[in-house]
């Protein structure tokens, strides 16, 4: 059988409060948020409710404020990233455990003017890289090869 290893997860949801940017202590920007998400069940085949989920992420570095600093509570936001889980004693000697969505990539949903912000149509990529729109003027230019028999493969 194959190693079969994949931790993705991606979110679509509202902001439960204003996010606030703090830091390690050794200067690493970070954010804990959590999002509200719906999500629609059925108790028969007739009806349809729904229920919300809380769902806590964490955004580190240039991710931490770009959220801190674009998204408000009840903003709509789009989260790409992992899940982890920890563990830790606390003071009074009882294992805790956390679970929560580590950020990779952060979008807005809102169309400029709309949600709490005005937020526009854009997103964070982990390295900052915005790849350029494709366009004929900017296609790559490729020569033809006549013929297979010097190719290495």
């Amino acid at each position: 059988m194959a190693n079969f290893n994949f931790n993705k997860v991606i979110l679509g949801g509202r902001l439960t409060d204003n996010v606030e940017l703090k830091q390690t202590g050794t200067g690493v920007a970070f954010a804990n948020f959590s999002i509200a998400v719906n999500r629609p069940y059925s108790k028969n085949a007739d009806a349809t409710q729904q229920n919300v989920d809380f769902i806590n992420v964490v955004a580190w570095r240039q991710r931490a404020e770009f959220v801190s600093r674009y998204f408000k509570k009840g903003s709509s936001i789009c989260i790409v990233g992992s899940i982890q889980t920890r563990s830790w004693t606390d003071q009074q000697g009882n294992k805790r455990y956390a679970t929560e969505v580590v950020a990779d990539e952060v979008s807005f949903v809102d169309s400029k003017g709309e949600g709490p912000q005005g937020a526009q149509s854009a997103s964070f990529s982990p390295d900052g890289y915005q790849a350029p729109a494709f366009s004929s003027d900017n296609a790559p230019k490729f020569e033809d090869v006549s013929g297979d028999e010097d190719l290495p493969f």
